[in-house]
């Protein structure tokens, strides 16, 4: 029921937003689609352009306004680094970057590094990212705050429960140890960007993505990339603990036990 509604709003943002004053056409410049979810992030689209104005790369840039009510679009429009799809109505985190995948799909990528707004997330490490899922085999690479020994990135006591009861959940469920589920910070080869873009999870999406994509045969790994905490703004999940566990943990559960999706990786 999900995937049809949100083709319907990502067509009619693709229209509006290609045939805006700013964008005419789209000129695809890369083979790699960065896209950054940002739902109220007005406070961290600056900083996150001046890290990509300082930044020697060729990515191109997708940010994927999900109806925010400060001043995210007007802010992202006002740089030449983005290229902006600004959602009619608010889909949350999972039909957010289902669109950019959409996107990627329709554009033939041949790679998408999925990047949070909120300032975790540093430019410096994309090019790790991109090497490993160019020359280790893997179809999704996840970048694991959780990797070495020291890290800068300081999570709360909760959060770092939170993650850990994923961490179980995750190697019950697909036999494989996956140290941070919940991280956003990941990259997709071509086949990962054509099956997502069609089979998302709706919300709170990263830790039954892996469930998802590991059940349909896509080989995942893990690499240690350094992050550090939010600069601002505040968290989707914060003030829903409990239920974000329980939701998740049930909705990881049931695409475990779910048949395979016709059409996946053989």
């Amino acid at each position: 029921m999900f995937v049809p509604f949100c083709q319907l709003v990502y067509e009619k943002c693709q229209f509006l937003s290609l045939y805006s004053d700013n964008f005419k056409i789209y000129m695809k410049n890369s083979d790699t689609l960065i896209i950054i979810p940002a739902y109220n992030e007005a406070s961290n689209i600056i900083r996150l352009n001046n890290s990509l104005e300082n930044n020697n790369n060729n990515w191109d840039i997708l940010i994927i306004n999900d109806a925010s009510t400060d001043n995210t679009k007007k802010l992202a429009e006002s740089s030449r680094k983005f290229f902006i799809i600004n959602l009619p109505i608010n889909l949350g985190i999972g039909g957010c970057v289902q669109t950019g995948f959409k996107f990627a799909s329709k554009y033939d990528y041949d790679y998408v590094i999925q990047f949070d707004a909120d300032g975790q997330h540093i430019i410096d490490e994309i090019p790790k990212l991109l090497n490993s899922i160019k020359t280790d085999g893997a179809d999704v690479i996840i970048g694991s705050r959780f990797g070495k020994k020291y890290s800068d990135y300081k999570p709360s006591l909760p959060r770092r429960i939170g993650i850990k009861i994923f961490e179980i959940a995750t190697q019950i469920l697909i036999r494989q140890r996956i140290t941070d589920s919940t991280s956003g910070f990941r990259a997709y080869n071509k086949q990962a960007i054509k099956f997502l873009a069609e089979n998302y999870p709706i919300d709170y999406p990263e830790p039954e993505a892996v469930i998802l994509l590991s059940k349909n045969n896509f080989i995942i790994k893990e690499i240690f990339i350094k992050m550090q905490n939010r600069q601002s703004g505040t968290s989707s999940i914060s003030g829903k603990g409990a239920y974000y566990m329980l939701k998740v943990l049930l909705a990881m559960i049931m695409t475990a036990i779910r048949p395979r999706i016709i059409g996946s990786k053989q």
